[in-house]
């Protein structure tokens, strides 16, 4: 198979000092000598679909690690109010036309204060997220409550977004069932830039700008465009068990959003939750049309929406790199299973912000597929517990920390374009798909044109 690739196999993240679990399931076909064939991932290197168990995993976490704390979660919500309190304060008092006459000096500092403020609120996020996991306290009252008022605060439907984000943590890297980041397959995108599926090996690379108008447009619109129209999602809703997905598609005013009781993202007994999700949303909404009216919009538009961006690209590429990168494979139904498609995500490295701030949402998302009710702080240690187990399946990329994380971002908008099997893929391996690009980054694309 022709490649590109200029990463070599002991930089690919899949690479591991730690040799894998030597207990295999019991599956005949698993001792047979290559019976998917020759699977390759983006990085050109040899993948091996996992062969430990969701036991094995649990099994090997620490009993400590399972314990949660009411009181030490509230602690880090109240630190983290008390930091957008704080940065507030500050800003409000200390930069005024009369303290700082330069309004390009004004203008920088608020530009600051959005860039802090979004930081902080991206951590009571995370912990509305741990409230979801039920992994904030052992009360499920306590945790809902909470969560739902520290997401409604950030415009996030709380309830709707539990429902859906746990569907996609029993569905991670299933191509038909997972509810995020969902990769276009070869055929939707030869579709998307209007060429036929046999040409696109041979199409014109993307240009850096293009890229970067499209990283950008990412970072501003996902998470928005997720809430109302599904975008990122998968588009299978005809089968929902209740029919509540018959004629409806992903896009503005086709049936599927967050906010909509009849959404098939839903089950019908999930309607008042939906509602009460709403109720959330709107009573922020209703606070921040008062602050506008009160205070002026302007001020509204500094003091909460800039830090809301700052939220929102910091979600949207959270989610998509622990999720994307070119050693990731995804399945189909007859290839995918729980344990593998935990697998099929990764770890990253945002120093400071990202184990501090973030309350290592970027550090530990593999353990936390498996295990979502572990709390976060203790994440760590059973991030190690678990590594042993899953050898060369744990996906790891902590190179250059935060700037290999920014770096990340950009990279595998280059190189995870749509994916596909692999050009040695027999069997069942042509239901596992890996990431292929146009940019001649990596293994090349299957050539599908006769000779």
């Amino acid at each position: 198979m022709s490649s590109s690739v200029e990463v070599s196999a002991s930089s690919h993240p899949r690479s591991s000092k730690t040799p894998p679990s030597p207990d295999r399931r019991d599956d005949p076909s698993l001792n047979a000598e290559k019976p998917y064939g020759t699977l390759v991932d983006a990085y050109g290197n040899e993948f091996k679909i996992p062969d430990f168990t969701v036991k094995q995993i649990r099994d090997a976490i620490p009993p400590e690690c399972f314990q949660r704390s009411a009181l030490r979660g509230f602690g880090y919500v109240f630190r983290d109010l008390f930091l957008i309190g704080t940065t507030f304060y500050i800003f409000h008092t200390y930069v005024t036309p009369g303290a700082v006459p330069s309004y390009p000096a004004r203008f920088a500092l608020w530009s600051l204060y959005g860039f802090l403020n979004g930081l902080f609120a991206t951590g009571i996020w995370v912990l509305a997220h741990e409230c979801g996991h039920q992994s904030f306290s052992t009360s499920k009252v306590l945790n809902d409550t909470v969560g739902w008022v520290l997401h409604s605060s950030l415009l996030v439907p709380y309830f709707s977004w539990k429902i859906s984000h746990g569907k996609h943590h029993k569905s991670t890297g299933h191509m038909e069932r997972d509810m995020v980041f969902v990769p276009r397959t070869r055929e939707l995108f030869a579709k998307r830039i209007g060429v036929l599926v046999e040409d696109l090996s041979e199409v014109a690379e993307d240009t850096p700008i293009h890229s970067a108008l499209y990283l950008i447009a990412r970072q501003l619109l996902a998470w928005p465009l997720y809430l109302t129209a599904n975008n990122t999602g998968h588009n299978f809703h005809e089968r929902q068990s209740e029919g509540r997905g018959i004629g409806k598609r992903n896009g503005f005013f086709k049936g599927v959003n967050h906010f909509s009781p009849q959404s098939p993202l839903f089950d019908a007994k999930d309607a008042k939750l939906i509602l009460l999700s709403d109720l959330g949303f709107a009573i922020t909404g209703s606070i921040l049309y008062y602050i506008g009216q009160t205070y002026g919009w302007r001020n509204l538009l500094v003091w909460y929406f800039l830090p809301y961006l700052w939220v929102n690209n910091w979600l949207v590429a959270i989610t998509y790199l622990q999720h994307t990168d070119p050693s990731i494979p995804h399945y189909n139904s007859a290839t995918w299973t729980f344990a593998r498609g935990a697998a099929a995500t990764i770890d990253r490295e945002f120093g400071f912000i990202g184990r501090h701030l973030f309350h290592g949402i970027i550090e530990t998302h593999v353990v936390h597929h498996y295990v979502s009710t572990i709390p976060f702080y203790n994440a760590y240690k059973a991030t190690e517990a678990i590594k042993p187990v899953m050898g060369e399946h744990y996906l790891a990329n902590t190179k250059e920390g935060p700037i290999g994380f920014i770096k990340s971002a950009w990279k595998n908008v280059r190189w995870c374009q749509w994916v596909e099997p692999s050009a040695g893929a027999e069997g069942l391996g042509k239901d596992v798909l890996f990431y292929r690009n146009r940019n001649k980054l990596g293994t090349a694309p299957m050539n599908l044109k006769k000779n």
